[in-house]
Protein backbone atom coordinates (compact mmCIF):
# COMPACT_ATOMS: atom_id res chain seq x y z
CA UNK A 1 0.00 0.00 0.00
CA UNK A 2 1.49 3.34 -0.69
CA UNK A 3 1.88 6.47 1.77
CA UNK A 4 -0.44 8.74 1.53
CA UNK A 5 2.68 11.74 1.96
CA UNK A 6 3.27 10.23 -2.06
CA UNK A 7 -0.58 10.90 -2.98
CA UNK A 8 -0.84 14.24 -1.58
CA UNK A 9 2.74 15.58 -3.35
CA UNK A 10 1.35 14.40 -6.59
CA UNK A 11 -1.36 15.83 -6.36
CA UNK A 12 0.16 19.17 -5.66
CA UNK A 13 2.35 18.75 -8.28
CA UNK A 14 -0.17 17.75 -10.60
CA UNK A 15 -2.18 21.24 -8.97
CA UNK A 16 0.89 23.16 -9.88
CA UNK A 17 1.39 22.13 -13.26
CA UNK A 18 -2.26 22.92 -13.84
CA UNK A 19 -1.68 26.76 -13.40
CA UNK A 20 1.62 26.55 -15.40
CA UNK A 21 0.29 28.83 -18.09
CA UNK A 22 -0.63 31.61 -15.89
CA UNK A 23 2.81 30.94 -13.20
CA UNK A 24 4.85 31.48 -16.30
CA UNK A 25 3.23 34.44 -17.56
CA UNK A 26 2.90 35.77 -13.97
CA UNK A 27 6.86 35.52 -13.58
CA UNK A 28 7.52 37.25 -17.16
CA UNK A 29 5.27 40.05 -16.23
CA UNK A 30 6.95 40.96 -12.52
CA UNK A 31 10.10 40.38 -13.99
CA UNK A 32 9.07 42.93 -16.91
CA UNK A 33 7.57 45.68 -14.56
CA UNK A 34 10.57 45.58 -12.35
CA UNK A 35 13.26 45.80 -14.82
CA UNK A 36 10.55 48.74 -16.18
CA UNK A 37 11.42 50.54 -12.99
CA UNK A 38 15.00 50.06 -12.25
CA UNK A 39 15.64 50.62 -16.03
CA UNK A 40 17.74 53.84 -14.76
CA UNK A 41 19.10 52.67 -11.71
CA UNK A 42 22.78 51.84 -12.34
CA UNK A 43 23.44 50.19 -9.16
CA UNK A 44 20.72 47.35 -10.02
CA UNK A 45 22.39 45.25 -12.79
CA UNK A 46 19.93 42.24 -13.65
CA UNK A 47 16.61 40.62 -12.61
CA UNK A 48 15.60 37.54 -13.08
CA UNK A 49 12.76 34.98 -12.34
CA UNK A 50 11.89 31.21 -11.81
CA UNK A 51 8.29 29.44 -11.48
CA UNK A 52 9.15 26.17 -8.96
CA UNK A 53 9.82 22.97 -10.45
CA UNK A 54 7.95 20.03 -9.72
CA UNK A 55 11.35 18.77 -7.93
CA UNK A 56 11.75 21.24 -5.85
CA UNK A 57 8.34 21.45 -4.89
CA UNK A 58 8.41 18.15 -3.48
CA UNK A 59 11.66 18.37 -1.75
CA UNK A 60 10.38 21.65 -0.54
CA UNK A 61 7.23 19.28 0.95
CA UNK A 62 8.92 16.49 2.41
CA UNK A 63 11.52 18.63 4.28
CA UNK A 64 9.29 21.19 5.85
CA UNK A 65 6.47 18.30 6.73
CA UNK A 66 3.75 20.67 4.47
CA UNK A 67 1.72 17.26 3.94
CA UNK A 68 1.23 17.19 7.76
CA UNK A 69 0.71 21.40 8.06
CA UNK A 70 -1.96 21.31 5.41
CA UNK A 71 -4.63 19.61 4.60
CA UNK A 72 -4.99 19.58 1.05
CA UNK A 73 -2.80 20.28 -1.86
CA UNK A 74 -5.24 23.56 -2.77
CA UNK A 75 -4.81 24.47 0.40
CA UNK A 76 -0.97 24.29 0.05
CA UNK A 77 -1.30 25.63 -3.27
CA UNK A 78 -2.37 28.76 -1.21
CA UNK A 79 0.01 29.52 1.30
CA UNK A 80 3.35 28.44 -0.78
CA UNK A 81 5.27 31.96 -0.77
CA UNK A 82 7.81 30.93 -3.85
CA UNK A 83 5.99 29.22 -6.24
CA UNK A 84 7.43 32.23 -8.88
CA UNK A 85 10.62 33.71 -7.33
CA UNK A 86 12.11 36.87 -8.54
CA UNK A 87 15.22 38.41 -7.90
CA UNK A 88 16.77 41.66 -8.38
CA UNK A 89 20.47 41.46 -8.54
CA UNK A 90 22.12 44.62 -7.39
CA UNK A 91 26.37 45.38 -6.89
CA UNK A 92 26.91 45.85 -3.40
CA UNK A 93 25.30 44.94 -0.20
CA UNK A 94 24.70 48.50 0.32
CA UNK A 95 22.74 48.73 -2.47
CA UNK A 96 20.40 46.10 -1.22
CA UNK A 97 19.18 49.01 1.11
CA UNK A 98 19.09 51.20 -1.75
CA UNK A 99 16.77 49.23 -3.88
CA UNK A 100 14.55 48.32 -0.97
CA UNK A 101 14.20 51.81 -0.50
CA UNK A 102 13.12 52.51 -4.20
CA UNK A 103 10.33 49.71 -3.55
CA UNK A 104 8.98 51.71 -0.33
CA UNK A 105 8.62 54.96 -2.28
CA UNK A 106 7.24 53.54 -5.69
CA UNK A 107 4.90 50.81 -4.01
CA UNK A 108 2.79 53.18 -1.75
CA UNK A 109 -0.67 52.52 -2.00
CA UNK A 110 -2.19 50.66 0.54
CA UNK A 111 -3.85 47.76 -0.28
CA UNK A 112 -5.61 44.90 2.40
CA UNK A 113 -3.58 44.42 5.31
CA UNK A 114 0.35 44.72 4.78
CA UNK A 115 0.24 44.82 1.30
CA UNK A 116 1.05 47.69 -1.25
CA UNK A 117 1.17 48.52 -4.93
CA UNK A 118 1.98 50.88 -8.10
CA UNK A 119 -0.10 52.62 -9.36
CA UNK A 120 0.91 51.43 -12.92
CA UNK A 121 0.89 47.83 -12.16
CA UNK A 122 -2.17 47.38 -9.32
CA UNK A 123 -2.24 43.21 -9.56
CA UNK A 124 0.89 43.11 -8.19
CA UNK A 125 1.52 43.41 -4.82
CA UNK A 126 4.03 43.74 -2.01
CA UNK A 127 4.32 43.07 1.38
CA UNK A 128 6.18 45.75 2.80
CA UNK A 129 5.62 45.84 6.40
CA UNK A 130 7.41 43.47 7.52
CA UNK A 131 10.87 44.48 9.40
CA UNK A 132 13.21 43.98 6.62
CA UNK A 133 16.54 42.56 5.96
CA UNK A 134 15.31 39.58 7.55
CA UNK A 135 17.57 36.96 9.57
CA UNK A 136 17.59 33.56 8.15
CA UNK A 137 18.61 30.51 10.14
CA UNK A 138 22.46 30.39 9.09
CA UNK A 139 22.75 33.59 10.88
CA UNK A 140 22.58 36.15 8.07
CA UNK A 141 20.31 39.02 6.78
CA UNK A 142 18.40 38.81 3.18
CA UNK A 143 16.14 41.19 1.87
CA UNK A 144 13.25 38.88 1.07
CA UNK A 145 9.92 40.30 0.31
CA UNK A 146 6.49 38.47 0.00
CA UNK A 147 4.34 39.54 -2.50
CA UNK A 148 1.02 38.28 -5.02
CA UNK A 149 0.36 38.27 -8.50
CA UNK A 150 -3.83 39.14 -8.82
CA UNK A 151 -4.64 37.61 -11.94
CA UNK A 152 -8.81 37.86 -12.04
CA UNK A 153 -9.84 35.81 -9.52
CA UNK A 154 -7.07 34.22 -8.49
CA UNK A 155 -3.90 35.08 -6.49
CA UNK A 156 -0.27 33.73 -6.73
CA UNK A 157 2.38 34.11 -4.26
CA UNK A 158 5.79 35.13 -5.31
CA UNK A 159 8.95 35.95 -3.18
CA UNK A 160 11.00 38.92 -4.35
CA UNK A 161 14.58 38.81 -3.12
CA UNK A 162 17.01 41.42 -3.18
CA UNK A 163 20.90 40.29 -3.66
CA UNK A 164 23.98 41.88 -4.27
CA UNK A 165 26.79 39.62 -6.48
CA UNK A 166 28.43 38.70 -3.47
CA UNK A 167 24.65 37.05 -1.85
CA UNK A 168 24.02 35.85 -5.17
CA UNK A 169 27.26 34.17 -5.46
CA UNK A 170 26.87 33.13 -1.80
CA UNK A 171 23.46 31.84 -1.87
CA UNK A 172 24.41 29.54 -5.03
CA UNK A 173 27.31 28.25 -2.61
CA UNK A 174 25.47 27.54 0.35
CA UNK A 175 22.58 26.22 -1.62
CA UNK A 176 24.44 23.37 -3.10
CA UNK A 177 27.14 22.49 -0.57
CA UNK A 178 24.70 23.12 3.03
CA UNK A 179 21.37 23.38 1.95
CA UNK A 180 20.60 20.73 -0.09
CA UNK A 181 23.70 18.31 0.10
CA UNK A 182 22.57 16.14 2.28
CA UNK A 183 25.99 13.64 2.67
CA UNK A 184 27.32 16.64 4.75
CA UNK A 185 24.64 16.33 7.25
CA UNK A 186 27.32 13.99 9.51
CA UNK A 187 30.07 17.43 9.87
CA UNK A 188 27.64 20.30 8.93
CA UNK A 189 29.03 22.28 12.02
CA UNK A 190 32.10 21.83 10.66
CA UNK A 191 30.79 23.56 6.89
CA UNK A 192 28.94 26.03 8.70
CA UNK A 193 32.25 27.26 10.62
CA UNK A 194 34.03 27.13 7.34
CA UNK A 195 31.14 28.75 5.34
CA UNK A 196 30.82 31.89 7.57
CA UNK A 197 34.79 32.43 7.42
CA UNK A 198 34.19 32.31 3.35
CA UNK A 199 30.81 34.65 4.10
CA UNK A 200 33.23 37.26 6.51
CA UNK A 201 35.91 37.47 3.44
CA UNK A 202 33.19 37.72 1.02
CA UNK A 203 31.93 40.58 2.71
CA UNK A 204 35.59 42.54 3.47
CA UNK A 205 35.75 41.94 -0.85
CA UNK A 206 32.39 44.09 -1.60
CA UNK A 207 33.15 46.47 1.12
CA UNK A 208 36.89 46.81 -0.83
CA UNK A 209 35.43 47.06 -4.56
CA UNK A 210 32.26 49.42 -3.41
CA UNK A 211 35.42 51.75 -2.44
CA UNK A 212 37.34 51.34 -5.87
CA UNK A 213 33.97 51.68 -7.85
CA UNK A 214 33.07 54.84 -6.13
CA UNK A 215 36.08 56.14 -6.33
CA UNK A 216 36.24 55.08 -10.28
CA UNK A 217 32.67 56.11 -10.62
CA UNK A 218 33.40 59.74 -9.08
CA UNK A 219 36.20 60.28 -11.35
CA UNK A 220 34.29 59.02 -14.71
CA UNK A 221 31.50 61.14 -13.62
CA UNK A 222 34.08 64.71 -13.34
CA UNK A 223 36.28 64.17 -16.27
CA UNK A 224 35.06 62.26 -19.77
CA UNK A 225 38.20 62.23 -21.31
CA UNK A 226 39.44 60.34 -17.94
CA UNK A 227 36.56 57.69 -18.83
CA UNK A 228 37.50 57.39 -21.94
CA UNK A 229 41.20 56.67 -21.42
CA UNK A 230 39.99 53.73 -18.60
CA UNK A 231 38.11 52.28 -21.76
CA UNK A 232 40.47 52.47 -24.24
CA UNK A 233 43.36 51.00 -21.57
CA UNK A 234 40.65 48.06 -21.15
CA UNK A 235 40.45 47.46 -24.93
CA UNK A 236 44.26 47.50 -25.41
CA UNK A 237 44.80 45.02 -22.75
CA UNK A 238 42.62 42.83 -24.54
CA UNK A 239 43.96 43.46 -27.84
CA UNK A 240 47.19 42.63 -26.33
CA UNK A 241 46.54 39.37 -24.48
CA UNK A 242 44.84 37.86 -27.73
CA UNK A 243 47.63 38.71 -30.15
CA UNK A 244 50.27 37.91 -26.80
CA UNK A 245 48.78 34.67 -26.45
CA UNK A 246 49.17 33.71 -30.64
CA UNK A 247 52.54 35.21 -30.82
CA UNK A 248 53.76 32.84 -27.94
CA UNK A 249 51.97 30.18 -29.68
CA UNK A 250 53.94 30.36 -32.52
CA UNK A 251 57.23 31.46 -31.59
CA UNK A 252 57.62 30.37 -27.93
CA UNK A 253 58.02 33.88 -26.66
CA UNK A 254 55.83 37.20 -26.12
CA UNK A 255 56.73 40.36 -27.81
CA UNK A 256 56.12 43.41 -26.13
CA UNK A 257 54.39 45.53 -28.25
CA UNK A 258 51.78 47.25 -25.45
CA UNK A 259 52.29 50.53 -25.94
CA UNK A 260 51.81 49.75 -29.97
CA UNK A 261 48.37 48.29 -29.00
CA UNK A 262 47.69 51.65 -27.46
CA UNK A 263 47.77 53.13 -31.21
CA UNK A 264 45.52 50.55 -33.03
CA UNK A 265 43.01 50.67 -30.40
CA UNK A 266 43.08 54.91 -30.72
CA UNK A 267 43.03 54.82 -34.68
CA UNK A 268 39.90 51.90 -35.04
CA UNK A 269 37.84 53.98 -32.47
CA UNK A 270 38.76 56.86 -34.17
CA UNK A 271 38.08 55.01 -37.88
CA UNK A 272 34.79 53.72 -36.81
CA UNK A 273 33.26 57.39 -35.43
CA UNK A 274 34.35 57.53 -31.63
CA UNK A 275 34.49 60.78 -32.26
CA UNK A 276 31.13 62.02 -33.26
CA UNK A 277 29.08 63.29 -30.98
CA UNK A 278 27.78 60.90 -28.22
CA UNK A 279 28.57 58.14 -30.42
CA UNK A 280 30.97 56.71 -28.57
CA UNK A 281 29.70 54.05 -26.09
CA UNK A 282 27.87 52.77 -29.16
CA UNK A 283 31.61 52.49 -31.04
CA UNK A 284 33.00 50.96 -28.45
CA UNK A 285 30.80 48.49 -27.41
CA UNK A 286 31.01 47.75 -31.68
CA UNK A 287 34.73 47.58 -31.59
CA UNK A 288 35.02 45.32 -28.39
CA UNK A 289 32.23 42.97 -30.24
CA UNK A 290 34.64 42.59 -33.19
CA UNK A 291 38.05 41.83 -31.32
CA UNK A 292 36.09 39.14 -29.45
CA UNK A 293 35.10 37.88 -33.32
CA UNK A 294 38.77 37.57 -34.57
CA UNK A 295 40.26 36.41 -31.03
CA UNK A 296 40.04 32.67 -32.62
CA UNK A 297 40.77 33.53 -36.10
CA UNK A 298 44.33 32.59 -37.14
CA UNK A 299 47.03 34.95 -38.07
CA UNK A 300 49.89 33.90 -40.64
CA UNK A 301 53.01 35.59 -39.01
CA UNK A 302 55.03 34.48 -41.47
CA UNK A 303 52.94 35.40 -44.84
CA UNK A 304 53.50 38.49 -46.47
CA UNK A 305 51.04 41.76 -46.58
CA UNK A 306 49.59 42.75 -49.77
CA UNK A 307 47.58 45.31 -51.31
CA UNK A 308 44.11 45.15 -53.50
CA UNK A 309 45.60 48.21 -55.33
CA UNK A 310 48.17 50.63 -55.23
CA UNK A 311 48.20 53.08 -52.16
CA UNK A 312 46.57 56.71 -52.69
CA UNK A 313 48.00 59.21 -50.63
CA UNK A 314 45.93 62.40 -49.51
CA UNK A 315 48.64 64.51 -49.09
CA UNK A 316 52.84 64.94 -49.08
CA UNK A 317 53.13 63.44 -45.46
CA UNK A 318 51.03 60.57 -46.01
CA UNK A 319 53.09 59.55 -48.92
CA UNK A 320 56.05 60.46 -47.88
CA UNK A 321 55.36 58.17 -44.20
CA UNK A 322 53.27 55.69 -46.79
CA UNK A 323 56.16 54.84 -48.73
CA UNK A 324 58.61 54.55 -45.97
CA UNK A 325 56.29 52.48 -44.13
CA UNK A 326 55.45 50.22 -47.51
CA UNK A 327 59.60 49.48 -47.75
CA UNK A 328 59.90 47.48 -44.58
CA UNK A 329 56.29 46.30 -44.03
CA UNK A 330 57.54 42.84 -45.16
CA UNK A 331 60.94 42.65 -43.36
CA UNK A 332 60.20 44.60 -39.82
CA UNK A 333 58.26 42.04 -37.92
CA UNK A 334 56.71 44.63 -35.61
CA UNK A 335 55.66 46.93 -38.78
CA UNK A 336 54.43 43.81 -39.98
CA UNK A 337 52.17 42.59 -36.83
CA UNK A 338 51.10 46.31 -36.45
CA UNK A 339 49.57 45.98 -39.84
CA UNK A 340 47.78 42.62 -39.36
CA UNK A 341 46.05 43.24 -36.52
CA UNK A 342 45.24 46.63 -37.72
CA UNK A 343 43.65 44.54 -40.99
CA UNK A 344 42.44 41.78 -38.88
CA UNK A 345 39.89 44.38 -36.83
CA UNK A 346 39.05 46.32 -39.72
CA UNK A 347 36.23 45.26 -41.71
CA UNK A 348 37.41 46.32 -45.57
CA UNK A 349 40.48 46.03 -47.24
CA UNK A 350 44.10 45.99 -46.92
CA UNK A 351 44.52 49.63 -48.90
CA UNK A 352 41.78 51.74 -47.06
CA UNK A 353 42.20 50.38 -43.60
CA UNK A 354 46.25 51.42 -44.51
CA UNK A 355 45.21 54.76 -45.71
CA UNK A 356 42.97 55.27 -43.26
CA UNK A 357 45.98 54.81 -40.17
CA UNK A 358 48.41 57.40 -42.45
CA UNK A 359 45.67 60.35 -42.18
CA UNK A 360 45.33 59.00 -38.24
CA UNK A 361 48.38 59.82 -37.80
CA UNK A 362 48.83 63.43 -39.41
CA UNK A 363 46.12 64.17 -38.10
CA UNK A 364 47.75 63.69 -34.23
CA UNK A 365 50.38 66.31 -35.12
CA UNK A 366 48.25 68.78 -37.70
CA UNK A 367 45.75 69.04 -35.01
CA UNK A 368 48.18 70.10 -32.01
CA UNK A 369 49.78 72.99 -34.76
CA UNK A 370 46.03 74.03 -35.57
CA UNK A 371 45.28 74.63 -32.11
CA UNK A 372 48.78 76.28 -31.03
CA UNK A 373 47.56 79.79 -29.68
CA UNK A 374 51.41 81.16 -31.53
CA UNK A 375 50.41 80.02 -34.60
CA UNK A 376 46.85 81.62 -33.70
CA UNK A 377 47.90 85.10 -33.14
CA UNK A 378 51.51 85.49 -34.43
CA UNK A 379 51.10 84.16 -37.84
CA UNK A 380 48.41 84.85 -40.61
CA UNK A 381 46.54 82.17 -42.27
CA UNK A 382 49.28 81.72 -45.07
CA UNK A 383 52.05 81.94 -42.71
CA UNK A 384 50.59 79.62 -40.45
CA UNK A 385 50.07 77.03 -43.20
CA UNK A 386 53.76 77.83 -44.26
CA UNK A 387 54.94 76.94 -40.95
CA UNK A 388 52.85 73.79 -40.77
CA UNK A 389 54.08 72.48 -43.53
CA UNK A 390 57.41 73.06 -42.69
CA UNK A 391 57.25 70.79 -39.42
CA UNK A 392 55.44 68.12 -40.86
CA UNK A 393 58.40 67.94 -43.66
CA UNK A 394 60.74 68.12 -40.64
CA UNK A 395 58.55 65.06 -38.50
CA UNK A 396 58.40 63.07 -41.91
CA UNK A 397 62.08 63.06 -42.07
CA UNK A 398 62.57 62.13 -38.58
CA UNK A 399 60.57 59.38 -39.05
CA UNK A 400 62.58 58.12 -42.37
CA UNK A 401 65.62 58.27 -40.78
CA UNK A 402 64.95 55.65 -37.97
CA UNK A 403 61.48 54.16 -39.12
CA UNK A 404 60.85 52.25 -35.65
CA UNK A 405 57.53 51.49 -34.98
CA UNK A 406 57.80 53.17 -31.37
CA UNK A 407 57.66 56.63 -33.26
CA UNK A 408 54.26 56.07 -33.64
CA UNK A 409 53.36 55.28 -30.22
CA UNK A 410 50.96 57.79 -28.09
CA UNK A 411 53.80 59.01 -25.73
CA UNK A 412 56.29 59.54 -28.36
CA UNK A 413 53.35 61.22 -30.29
CA UNK A 414 52.55 63.81 -27.22
CA UNK A 415 56.25 63.97 -26.73
CA UNK A 416 56.82 65.49 -29.68
CA UNK A 417 53.96 67.77 -29.89
CA UNK A 418 55.40 69.43 -26.59
CA UNK A 419 58.66 70.31 -28.25
CA UNK A 420 57.13 71.58 -30.93
CA UNK A 421 54.88 73.69 -28.76
CA UNK A 422 58.43 74.48 -26.16
CA UNK A 423 60.34 75.66 -29.86
CA UNK A 424 57.05 77.57 -30.76
CA UNK A 425 57.01 79.94 -27.96
CA UNK A 426 60.73 81.32 -28.56
CA UNK A 427 59.56 82.61 -31.82
CA UNK A 428 57.77 86.03 -31.50
CA UNK A 429 56.67 86.09 -35.19
CA UNK A 430 56.88 85.19 -38.58
CA UNK A 431 60.05 87.15 -39.77
CA UNK A 432 61.76 85.99 -36.25
CA UNK A 433 61.45 82.28 -37.86
CA UNK A 434 62.33 82.82 -40.91
CA UNK A 435 65.72 85.15 -40.16
CA UNK A 436 66.79 81.97 -37.57
CA UNK A 437 64.78 79.22 -39.86
CA UNK A 438 68.35 76.91 -39.74
CA UNK A 439 68.44 77.26 -35.88
CA UNK A 440 65.08 76.53 -35.23
CA UNK A 441 65.41 73.23 -37.80
CA UNK A 442 68.30 71.80 -35.75
CA UNK A 443 66.47 72.17 -32.44
CA UNK A 444 63.28 70.58 -33.66
CA UNK A 445 65.13 68.11 -35.72
CA UNK A 446 67.47 66.86 -32.52
CA UNK A 447 63.86 67.30 -30.16
CA UNK A 448 61.94 64.74 -32.83
CA UNK A 449 64.39 62.23 -32.14
CA UNK A 450 63.45 58.85 -30.29
CA UNK A 451 65.20 58.06 -26.95
CA UNK A 452 67.13 54.50 -28.25
CA UNK A 453 65.99 53.07 -24.53
CA UNK A 454 62.65 53.04 -26.34
CA UNK A 455 63.08 50.88 -29.18
CA UNK A 456 64.66 48.43 -27.55
CA UNK A 457 62.31 45.00 -28.56
CA UNK A 458 61.07 43.56 -25.18
CA UNK A 459 60.36 39.50 -25.10
CA UNK A 460 59.68 37.36 -22.27
CA UNK A 461 59.99 33.82 -22.43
Amino acid sequence: MRLEIFDFIDDTIELVESHNAILHKGAKEIEDFFEDIFLSCDNVLNITSRVKSSTSLKEKILRNDFYLKYKSPEILFENLSDLIGVRIECRFIEDEKNVYEKLLELFDISYGKDYYYNEKKPNILLKLDDTQPQLQKNGFEIYRIDGKYVKGDIAINFELQIQSLVNVFWGEVEHKVLYKNYKYLLTEDFFKDVMYSLRENLNMIDGQLMILYNHLRDMDESNEQKRREQLEALLSKIVYEIYSEKTKEEFGFIVDYRKTCDVIVSYVLRKNGSCEGNNYNDVFIRVLERIYEIEDQEVHFDSYIEFEREINYEDEFCKRIGEGILEIINKDFKWNLFFKIIFQIELGNNAEAFEGFLIFLRDRFINNLNDNPILNTRFNKEQKEEFIDYVMDLIAKSFIENRHIEFINDDNIDCINRNINVTLNKIANYEMWKENINYFTDELLMKLKIDSENVKLLVEV
